[in-house]
């Protein structure tokens, strides 16, 4: 008894644990010691209290054991509750902390000081990096063929599903399925993020994204960096999110939408097109609602460069000469007098400029044609520092 308390003493529960242990040998000598009809029921009690005790204590032990032997071996500790079903083919890290009733797959890689948390899960062939936290109720990977890899300090909330099968008609079983998440993101309580529908496909998303509750992000999404999706942000399959963009509370994505950098998209909207870049859209099939300049200022553009997009962005969506056609020709014009100011000597195909900057603009390789605006304007602006000087 006293071995006992010496061992127990300095720990938490250390009263309450002494107390038990001293309750226990009582009962059940007055069981035993007693002729009535609920000798029986006491002796169903007793058994219960004994077991108790020894699990609790067990578990004690075992904490002060693990310990003790990291300690000697000069590793950081690491902690697994004895309720927690852990394969023995699984990669652990150090310091790393699985609470109870947790479950650690066969093929999953556990980095240095991640947390999970009691009742979380890690399924199939899952690597976490390091000082990822899952809390209680989450679900990462699925026993599917695939990968999941999620960067390091990500925290994962409360009942939240990440790297499951897909919702995808086209999604064949067998189909290898794809995951990767950066690092630095906070996916909050009951958020759901897909596996890819095909091998040749994945889902990603960046760094240091906010995904509030109740979000979903479908099969094959590909989300950038540094954006904010409010609660029940709901984006379908093949939707790609640029960096810096803010949505509201219960948006709706369509599939095959592109969200531009810096945009913002209003509370209850749903987007069913494109969303340019630096914009504010609204409503029931989303329309632009000018620029978003509160969200520009506050991420460090200056106000020559808002005075600029603000210029840009009559030409192109207010015109005041309506014979000046479609968006496509209005952005070509914009972009035809970028490579004129570079290029005067191109002035007598300027017609057949805005033809293929229409077709490329239409076409698959619209991205080829922003690389070249963004190569134009750097020429325009080392053209005009050269003017002044």
């Amino acid at each position: 008894m006293n071995l006992l308390a010496k061992h127990l003493r300095g720990q938490p529960g250390y009263i309450k644990r002494l107390k038990v242990f001293r309750i226990v040998p009582l009962l059940s000598h007055a069981a035993f010691k007693c002729s009535s009809p609920l000798r029986a029921p006491r002796q169903v009690a007793v058994g219960l209290l004994r077991t108790l005790y020894r699990q609790r204590f067990s578990t004690l032990i075992y904490a002060l054991d693990a310990r003790k032997d990291d300690n000697d071996s000069g590793t950081n500790p690491s902690f697994i509750h004895p309720t927690s079903v852990v394969h023995p083919n699984a990669i652990i890290g150090q310091s790393v902390s699985i609470g109870p009733f947790c479950t650690v797959g066969s093929s999953v890689v556990l980095g240095n000081d991640c947390k999970l948390h009691p009742g979380s899960h890690v399924f199939g062939n899952t690597k976490l990096g390091d000082k990822c936290i899952l809390m209680s109720g989450a679900v990462v990977g699925d026993n599917i063929p695939g990968k999941t890899i999620i960067g390091c300090n990500n925290i994962i909330g409360h009942h939240a599903v990440v790297g499951i099968k897909c919702q995808d008609m086209k999604y064949k079983e067998g189909n290898e399925c794809f995951l990767q998440v950066g690092d630095n993101n906070e996916i909050r309580e009951h958020v759901s993020i897909h596996l890819s529908s095909k091998p040749s496909d994945r889902t990603v998303i960046g760094d240091n994204n906010l995904i509030m509750g109740s979000s979903h992000i479908a099969h094959d999404c590909k989300v950038g960096s540094n954006n904010i999706f409010a609660n029940s942000t709901l984006l379908a399959g093949h939707v790609s999110v640029e960096d810096h963009a803010h949505t509201a509370g219960a948006i709706v994505v369509h599939q095959f939408c592109n969200i531009g950098s810096f945009c913002f998209i209003g509370g209850g909207s749903v987007v069913s097109q494109d969303v340019p870049k630096y914009t504010m859209v609204a409503g029931d099939r989303a329309e632009l609602r000018g620029l978003n300049l509160e969200g520009l200022r506050r991420s460090g553009f200056s106000v020559t460069e808002i005075k600029s997009l603000r210029a840009a962005y009559r030409k192109i969506f207010m015109p005041t000469n309506a014979s000046l056609g479609g968006i496509e020709e209005r952005l070509a014009n914009v972009i035809c007098r970028l490579f004129l100011l570079c290029f005067p000597w191109c002035n007598p195909y300027v017609n057949l400029l805005k033809k293929i900057v229409v077709e490329f603009a239409n076409s698959d390789l619209g991205v080829f044609l922003e690389c070249i605006c963004l190569y134009l304007y750097n020429l325009v602006c080392l053209a005009g520092s050269q003017i002044l000087r």
